[in-house]
């Protein structure tokens, strides 16, 4: 969905509910945790955040805050979406003057101990999305060097008709988001180094 204006909490919340209804825009639902289908493409995006357990902690409360996507020009609605399957959360982009309102369903989240421990999730787009496919947002403590990433893994095409039209504008947006997406979390753990 278009906008020229940023819409406001009752639009988002009617557009969630309309959306919430309807099926995911695509194959391989959950492959994000795997092998990602042919005919889409495949983005992966892996940063370090720092080291240690503060770090972890303080990585997962971000990500339950929907912190990777407070950017300038992007956010997620609500902020307080639960993160678990079935829920629908609307992701909004500001560019080239038109707010663009997007819809996508948690499908799995992942909460693994271990010697590497894993928390995150996946989402995939519904029909009112300008792409179809689903993204996959980790948090990663690995024990054996006490290392903690942020890795995103996308698969995506156009479904939209703009979206075809404006693709190579879309493909820098879509790295524009992983770059910005990686610095939000580096600037949500920066103060779990100090403890």
């Amino acid at each position: 969905m278009l906008s020229f204006r940023k819409p406001d909490a009752e639009s988002i919340r009617r557009f969630i509910a309309e959306q919430g209804l309807l099926p995911l825009t695509y194959e391989g639902v959950g492959t994000t945790a795997r092998t990602p289908p042919t005919g889409y493409v495949v983005d992966h995006t892996r940063v370090k955040l720092g080291v240690g357990e503060p770090t972890f902690l303080a990585a997962v409360s971000a990500l339950k805050r929907w912190q990777q996507f407070q950017l300038s020009w992007v956010e997620a609605a609500p902020r307080e979406t639960p993160l678990q399957p079935g829920h629908v959360v609307c992701v909004m982009g500001h560019a080239v003057g038109v707010w663009w309102i997007n819809a996508c369903r948690i499908v799995y989240v992942v909460d693994k101990a271990g010697s590497v421990q894993r928390f995150g999730f996946a989402y995939g787009t519904l029909p009112g999305h300008v792409e179809s496919g689903e993204e996959r947002f980790l948090i990663e403590w690995d024990r054996s060097d006490d290392s903690v990433w942020y890795d995103i893994v996308a698969f995506s095409r156009p479904n939209h008709a703009l979206t075809w039209l404006g693709y190579p504008v879309v493909r820098r947006l879509q790295k524009r988001f992983a770059t910005d997406s990686g610095q939000a979390m580096i600037e949500a753990t920066k103060g779990s180094l100090l403890k």
